[in-house]
Formats: structure tokens, sequence, C-alpha cells
């Protein structure tokens, strides 16, 4: 396992253990990126997260506990899907349709 594959479980795993959360409200996340050379991490929020009126406090909560959590994280990318698709049309992690991304990087649930 290589060093970025190792913060990838990591992070995957923290994210695992705040999923409970994120799934109560029918929320899903994926951890894209995590690069330990530089400290950057992204996530994508999916599910009710998009379009979801609080989903910028999940995102801004990711961001700072994960800095918090892990030494090597420096920069945390949240992205969230602004679309709000979540019918039958999905795909991975319950994302639908086109995503769209808001432009601001938001940090926790």
């Amino acid at each position: 396992m290589t060093e970025e594959e190792s913060l990838k479980t990591r992070v995957e795993e923290w994210m695992v253990g705040q999923m409970p959360i994120i799934q109560m409200h029918g929320g899903t996340s994926a951890v894209r990126e995590a690069d330990p050379e530089t400290g950057e991490v992204v996530v994508e929020l999916g599910g009710t997260c998009a379009g979801c009126g609080i989903s910028n406090v999940t995102a801004r909560n990711i961001r700072r506990d994960l800095i918090t959590d892990f030494p090597e994280v420096d920069d945390v990318v949240v992205r969230v899907p602004s679309t709000g698709d979540t019918g039958s049309d999905t795909v991975e992690g319950g994302r639908g349709g086109e995503l769209q991304f808001a432009n601001e990087s938001a940090g926790h649930f």
C-alpha cells in the first residue's frame, strides 16, 4: 500500500465513522483524492446532500475535523452537487444526473 493509498484508506475509514450522520439524512460521501505530499483531500457529498440547505455546514465540519484529526492534511475540498438530483437516474453513491458543484468549499456536518 502506498502512502497516498494509506491516507485515502484512513480518511475513508474516518468518513465511514461520520456516515451515520450523513446517511441518517439520505446523504452519501466519497473520498476522491488524498495526497499526503500536498496535504490535499477531496471529498464529494451526494444523495440528499445535493441541494440541502445545511450541506455547507456538513462540508465545513468535515473540513475542520479532517484537518484536526490528520496532521498530514492541510487542505480539504468538499464538493457538494447543487442539482439536487437523487432519483432513479443516479450514478455512483446515490449521485444523480449531471453533477454541478458549488464554487465554495464548505466544512463539516
